[in-house]
């Protein structure tokens, strides 16, 4: 069986609106299985790829200082 995970991700969130989409988010973060982490990278890349120059900068940032306090 050849299963593209991207794909599949995809599939299960295309029409959600904001609200899904959010309550994905959190449902994924709150739960903390491990399964659910393909599915946030997933997310992130769109979230990424749609960026532009400041916003990567903004979200790398951000990254930086949560890793930081994450220790």
């Amino acid at each position: 069986m050849n299963l593209n995970l991207r794909n599949a991700i995809l599939s299960n969130v295309s029409g959600n609106d904001q609200d899904q989409l959010e309550a994905t988010i959190l449902d994924a973060i709150d739960s903390g299985e491990e399964k659910m982490l393909p599915g946030l990278g997933v997310l992130f890349e769109l979230i990424w790829k749609n960026a532009d120059e400041s916003e990567k900068q903004d979200m790398l940032e951000t990254l930086q200082e949560g890793v930081q306090n994450a220790k």
